[in-house]
């Protein structure tokens, strides 16, 4: 029994490419959970995932002319900042129904060019994702986000709590609210441009809102939740890859759906936490 138990175990991991995958899912799973926290934190997680859409077109269009996808991604937000702020400077439209606008819009035109008859096969693969086929370029990447990720969340630390608990009285410590913004802003969209190649654009927002949802059900205290959410992610994915494995359904919604079910349980285990403690409370 202990026999068939490893085996079980570690038979998912014996081709290169579900070891890669497994690399790949680690490295995300570092990046996402903790900026994830972040994204939270400044209460991103719309904009986030409108980043996200945005990079479809550019993605597609650099898949079809050979370019390098990141490139293609880069410039997909490039136009739909722009798109963005031409439509916000109409005083009918609001900025909030600006982004939904035109992010519905590059996200469709993205989902026509993508799923068009006339496009070679494989572009479906950019909504949905496909972490199975991740190189050895796209692993360089995850790890050089990670670094540049971790490393840049260390050294603003203190200015992203400073912005986030008191914007108002920032600018009179020194700190310039505006630009802590545009830094954390820019490493969401560095990580977007990373992790959408393995997650696809439809399914890429759950690994960096996931698992620091379900931390944050768990833990108010920002290290510790950063350290739970990757921990969590790290673990959803790992467990995404065994169900993928074993039921033989796709990676990226496998991940995603193990993620959901982890924020179920941290939400219900906070739940009854709460209820321990209040009761505790009451009897003293």
């Amino acid at each position: 029994m202990t026999a068939t138990l490893w085996h079980a175990l570690v038979a998912p991991w014996e081709q290169g490419i579900d070891r890669r995958a497994l690399l790949e899912v680690v490295l995300l799973g570092l990046t996402g959970g903790a900026l994830g926290c972040w994204i939270i934190f400044y209460d991103l997680s719309y904009a986030s995932e409108s980043l996200a859409h945005a990079l479809l077109p550019g993605l597609v269009l650099a898949a079809l002319t050979g370019l390098p996808l990141i490139l293609g991604g880069a410039a997909g937000l490039v136009v739909a900042a722009l798109a963005i702020a031409a439509a916000a400077r109409t005083p009918a439209i609001g900025r909030d129904t600006a982004v939904a606008v035109v992010v519905t819009a590059l996200l469709g035109l993205g989902a026509l060019l993508a799923l068009s008859p006339a496009s070679p096969a494989g572009l479906g693969e950019l909504l949905f994702g496909d972490v199975l086929g991740v190189g050895d370029t796209d692993l360089a990447l995850a790890a050089g986000l990670a670094v540049v990720v971790l490393a840049a969340l260390w050294l603003l630390h203190g200015r992203l709590l400073l912005v986030g608990f008191d914007r108002l009285n920032a600018g009179a410590l020194g700190v310039r609210a505006p630009v802590v913004d545009a830094l954390l802003l820019l490493l969401v969209a560095g990580a977007l441009l990373v992790a959408v190649q393995g997650m696809g654009n439809l399914l890429v927002i759950a690994v960096l809102v996931g698992p620091a949802a379900c931390a944050r059900a768990l833990t108010h205290r920002m290290p510790s939740m950063m350290a739970v959410a990757a921990a969590i992610a790290i673990l959803a994915g790992t467990g995404g890859l065994y169900l993928s494995y074993y039921a033989r359904t796709a990676a990226g919604a496998s991940i995603a759906g193990v993620i959901v079910a982890a924020y179920v349980a941290a939400v219900g285990a906070g739940a009854v936490r709460g209820r321990l403690g209040s009761s505790r409370a009451a009897s003293a």
